[in-house]
């Protein structure tokens, strides 16, 4: 199933499949956002803005805007 990366719920994993934003993909990429990396939604704010994600053994923090480019495949619902 395809989902954005701000819908997951803590626990959850998916693997990236694109970043639908231009303005903010270089920052993303520089980030090691790229196709085929898995991600993992470790937390979220109380008020649901920003999320933290493991990606490559980093923990990232990501506002919720950032996180809606991020197109991902939902390997906990496959």
């Amino acid at each position: 199933m395809t989902r954005t990366l701000a819908q997951l719920l803590p626990g959850n994993k998916g693997k990236i499949l694109s970043i639908s934003s231009t303005h903010i993909s270089a920052k993303l990429v520089e980030l090691g956002f790229i196709s085929g990396s898995e991600v993992e939604v470790v937390f979220r704010a109380p008020l649901k803005d920003p999320i933290a994600v493991e990606l490559n053994g980093c923990l990232i923090s990501l506002r919720l805007d950032e996180a809606v480019n991020i197109l991902i495949e939902d390997e906990n619902q496959l």
